[in-house]
């Protein structure tokens, strides 16, 4: 069960909420974590210290973007970071633009367009990124006509050209993950049910599977790929309840329990007492951060949540793992203070340590 220790009251630095995608806190190889924000027109990133404080926020570049950032990590712990980039015109035309950082506290390369789906046009929405076994990227984005389209980086450098996955109607906020066996997949919702773009071959165009029909609510995806390397998308249906979907698994959409909230999920997996679960966050209706944790690909044992802190304001929460296996959470409050805390060691349960204010 999660601590109520209070999340202290973030700061305000007067810019838009900027809009997240994927795990915008990344672990490198030396094990520090690295936050990663839009800002200002930019992208700034605040960096662990090996004694656990933090330094920055430090520019990383990328002049001109919105408040949006997509980010993506391979198993080589690079860590792509994909922005939009406005470029005028009477119909508020967007680019998509690439960077990387290749070592934690390292500056990232220079930010370079990748261009949009639909060669010109307005936001269609926000990219998703995915990293396979090889190190490829994939930015997946919705286009013009409600399916879904991706960019994937060539072996030897460079980018194909724009694949069109096909559908219509789909969530604006789509969520891509790399599965167990290196292969990147997609997973987004449409009016009528599930749907998932996944690849049969290393490097190919992921391929859209049959429709499964659910009620899901736009915009609260999250997924985690488990331990037998298969993928569980978790949502809202129309009632208010987190379900779960992992079609590799035979696990048809399964409610696990009650929301505490309306909003997006975060999910990640972690030890508990020397188990493998898997830990799912929502802002509760009241305004805090609830943790929800079960063993891992045991739907059956449901969810019981535990709220922590006291916030006001709006929360995006990103949860991720150490290099020890304790959770790992961060969150942006109000769109503006980012505060962390962890799992505590040696305490037997989900205990947190105390929020701390990074930034």
């Amino acid at each position: 069960m999660a601590n109520r220790s209070q999340v202290p009251a973030a700061r305000s630095h007067g810019s838009a909420a900027p809009r997240l995608q994927g795990s915008w806190l990344t672990r490198g190889a030396d094990g520090r974590f690295s936050a990663h924000l839009p800002r200002d027109g930019g992208v700034v990133r605040w960096t662990e210290r090996e004694d656990g404080g933090w330094t920055g926020p430090d520019p990383l570049g990328g002049e001109g973007l919105s408040a949006f950032l997509a980010v993506g990590q391979g198993a080589d712990r690079y860590v792509h970071l994909v922005g939009l980039r406005p470029t005028g015109g009477e119909d508020d035309h967007v680019e998509l633009v690439h960077s990387v950082q290749f070592q934690t506290g390292r500056p990232a390369v220079a930010w370079r367009p990748i261009g949009h789906s639909n060669g010109k046009g307005p936001w269609t929405g926000d990219p998703a990124v995915a990293v396979d076994a090889q190190g490829r990227v994939y930015v997946f984005v919705r286009n013009g006509g409600g399916g879904l389209s991706v960019r994937a980086q060539k072996d030897a450098g460079g980018w194909h050209p724009w694949w069109d996955l096909m559908g219509s109607k789909t969530d604006p906020s789509p969520v891509a993950l790399t599965n167990g066996s290196g292969m990147v997949e997609l997973l987004s919702c449409h009016a009528k049910g599930l749907v998932r773009y996944v690849q049969r071959e290393a490097g190919a165009k992921p391929l859209r599977e049959e429709l499964v029909p659910a009620s899901v609510v736009m915009g609260t995806l999250a997924a985690t790929t488990g331990p037998s390397g298969h993928v569980t998308l978790f949502y809202l249906d129309g009632d208010g309840r987190v379900c779960a979907w992992s079609p590799e698994r035979s696990l048809e959409p399964t409610p696990l329990g009650d929301a505490v909230g309306t909003g997006r999920l975060a999910a990640t997996r972690c030890l508990i007492d020397g188990f493998d679960c898997t830990v799912l966050a929502q802002q509760s209706a009241d305004g805090r951060l609830a943790l929800a944790a079960y063993p891992s690909e045991q739907e059956s044992e449901g969810i019981k949540w535990s709220e922590t802190g006291d916030v006001q304001g709006d929360l995006s929460t990103v949860l991720t793992r150490g290099l020890d296996g304790r959770l790992v959470a961060m969150a942006l409050v109000g769109g503006a203070g980012l505060v962390t805390t962890r799992q505590k060691a040696a305490a037997e349960g989900l205990l947190l340590e105390g929020w701390r204010s990074i930034g």
